[in-house]
C-alpha cells in the first residue's frame, strides 16, 4: 500500500481519536455519556442510526452476499427499512416522552418502569452479552478489511488494531463522540462507495460492456433468494429495531419526538435502497474481477466471499483513492463498534450494577467499555464469519427481549411474570438449538422458534394472570 494511502488512513484514525478526547473533556455526567444531553437533531441521529445498523458487518457482509448471490442479497437490508419505519410509527411515540420524563438512559430502564427490577436485570444481561458479540463482529469485519489490504498484517494483528482504536475513542468520548463521528463516518462511507469505489471498479474492469458477459442473469434478478432465508432475515433483524439498546439511546438523545421519528425515516431510506444495492453491487464486481482474470483465480479457493471485495478494491483503486475507500469502510466498522460498546457498557454499569454517584458512574462506565472491548476482541479471534457472528448476536437478543416490548405495546398492564417467562424460554430455546446444531425444517434458523415460543409463552402467562385476577 502506497504511503499516501497509509497517510490518509492514519490521519483518519487520529481524527477519530481526537474527537474522543474532545468530548472526554465535555462529559461530566452519565446523562452526557450515554444519551448525549438529550439535544440531538434528526440528521445527526438519522445518520448515526443507519451507520450503527449497517456498519462494517453489513458493509463487508453485503459484499459477500453480492459475491455469492448477486442483487438478491440486497433483501437483507429491506428488513432494516421495515424495522426503522415500524419503530418510527409504533414505538417512538410511546418511548420518547416517557424517556424524557423519567430520565431513562437505557433499554432495560424502560422495562423496569413497566415490569420491575427483575425483568430489567435479565434484559440487561441478555442485551450486554448480545452487544458484546455484535461488537466482536465489527472488529472482525475491520480485521478482514485490514488483512486483505495490508498483506503483511495477519487477521489476529488486525483484530488487535481495530479493537484498540474503537475502544479508546468510545471509552473516552461517550455517546456524543459516537453520534458525531457516526455522522462523519457515514458521509465518508457513502461518498467513498458512490464516487470512488464503484466508478473506479467499473472503469478498471473495462466498463459495463466488458463486465456484462461475466454476470449471469440470475445475479441481476431479485428473486434468487429462498423464502426460508427471507424469513430468517426478517425474524433476526426487524425485531432488533424494537429492542436495540443503541437505538433506545438515540431515541432518548433526540431533542423531540418529531426529530426522532424523522431520524428513523431517514435511516430506513439510507438502508434500502441506497446501501443495500451499493454493497451487493461491489460484491458482484468483486466476482467479476476473479472471473475476468483481473485477480488470480487461484486465490479464489483460499478466501471467503467477505474478503473478495477488499481484495478487488486494493487491485482496482489508484493511489489516494484506495486510502479514501479504506477509510470509508473503516468508518462503517467503527460506527457500529462504538455504538455496541456503549450499549453493552450502559447495560452493565447502569442496569446491572446501578452506579449512583455521578463521578464514580462516569469513571466506571469508561473502565467497563475497555473491559467489554477486550472480551469482544477475544471473541473476534475465534469466530471466523462476520455475518454469522452478527446474526447470532441478533438472534440471542431477539429471542429474549422482543416479547416484553410487544407486551408494553399490546397490554395496558403487562405482567412481569409473563415477561420473565417469555425471556427465559425464548433465550433458552435459542441456546439449546444453537448448541445442539439442530437442523430445522425448511432451513429455518433457531431464532424463528425462539421468538415464536417467547411470544406464545408471554401470551399464555398474561392470559392466565388476567383470568385469575
Amino acid at each position: 500500500m502506497h504511503w499516501i494511502d497509509v497517510s490518509i488512513l492514519v490521519t483518519y484514525f487520529l481524527g477519530m481519536l481526537a474527537i474522543g478526547f474532545w468530548f472526554h473533556r465535555k462529559n461530566s455526567t452519565t446523562e452526557d455519556y450515554y444519551v448525549g444531553g438529550r439535544g440531538m437533531s434528526k440528521w445527526h441521529l438519522g445518520l448515526s442510526v443507519v451507520a450503527t445498523d449497517v456498519g462494517g458487518g453489513f458493509s463487508i457482509g453485503l459484499g459477500g452476499l453480492g459475491f455469492a448471490m448477486g442483487l438478491s442479497g440486497s433483501w437483507i437490508l429491506f428488513t432494516g427499512l421495515i424495522g426503522a419505519w415500524l419503530t418510527a410509527v409504533v414505538l417512538i411515540p410511546k418511548v420518547h416522552k416517557l424517556g424524557v420524563s423519567q430520565t431513562l438512559q437505557t433499554f432495560p430502564a424502560l422495562l423496569k418502569h413497566h415490569y420491575g427490577g427483575k425483568v430489567a436485570f435479565l434484559a440487561a444481561l441478555i442485551s450486554a452479552i448480545g452487544y458484546m458479540g455484535f461488537t466482536a463482529s465489527q472488529i472482525l469485519a475491520g480485521a478482514k478489511l485490514s488483512a486483505a489490504t495490508f498483506t503483511d498484517v495477519s487477521i489476529q494483528e488486525a483484530i488487535l488494531l481495530m479493537g484498540a482504536v474503537a475502544v479508546l475513542y468510545t471509552a473516552l468520548g461517550g455517546l456524543k463522540a459516537v453520534i458525531y463521528t457516526d455522522t462523519i463516518q457515514w458521509a465518508v462511507l457513502l461518498a467513498g462507495l458512490t464516487f470512488v469505489g464503484l466508478p473506479f471498479a467499473i472503469d478498471r474492469l473495462g466498463g459495463w460492456q466488458e463486465i456484462r458477459p461475466y454476470i449471469s442473469d440470475d445475479f441481476l434478478r431479485l428473486d434468487q433468494v429462498s423464502f426460508s432465508t427471507l424469513i430468517n432475515w426478517a425474524f433476526s433483524i426487524i425485531p432488533i429495531w424494537f429492542i436495540g439498546m443503541t437505538l433506545y439511546q438515540r431515541i432518548y438523545a433526540a431533542k423531540s419526538e418529531k426529530e426522532a421519528k424523522q431520524a428513523w425515516f431517514i435511516a430506513g431510506l439510507f438502508e434500502y435502497p441506497v446501501m443495500a444495492f451499493l454493497g451487493v453491487a461491489l460484491g458482484i464486481l468483486a466476482k467479476v474481477s476473479f472471473d475476468s482474470g483481473l485477480l488470480p483465480t487461484a486465490s479464489l479457493s483460499m478466501i471467503d466471499p467477505e474478503s473478495a471485495m477488499p481484495m478487488m478494491l486494493k487491485q482496482v483503486l489508484p493511489i489516494g483513492a484506495l486510502g479514501l475507500i479504506m477509510a470509508a469502510y473503516f468508518s462503517a466498522i467503527l460506527s457500529t463498534a462504538d455504538s455496541c460498546l456503549m450499549a453493552s457498557s450502559g447495560n452493565i454499569c447502569l442496569d446491572l450494577f446501578s452506579f449512583r454517584k455521578q463521578k464514580k458512574a462516569l469513571r466506571m462506565s469508561q473502565i467497563m467499555t475497555f473491559v467489554i472491548g477486550f472480551v469482544a476482541v477475544l471473541l473476534a479471534m475465534f469466530i471466523p464469519s462476520v455475518l454469522d457472528l452478527m446474526l447470532m448476536s441478533y438472534a440471542f437478543m431477539v429471542s429474549g427481549l422482543t416479547a416484553p416490548v410487544l407486551g408494553i405495546l399490546w397490554y395496558k398492564k403487562p405482567s412481569p411474570r409473563a415477561a420473565l417467562s417469555a425471556m427465559s424460554m425464548g433465550s433458552l430455546c435459542l441456546l439449546i438449538l444453537q448448541l445442539l446444531g439442530t437442523e430445522l425444517p425448511m432451513g429455518l434458523d433457531p431464532v424463528v422458534p425462539g421468538l415464536l415460543i417467547s411470544i406464545v409463552v408471554f401470551g399464555i402467562v398474561q392470559r392466565a394472570e388476567t383470568i385469575s385476577a
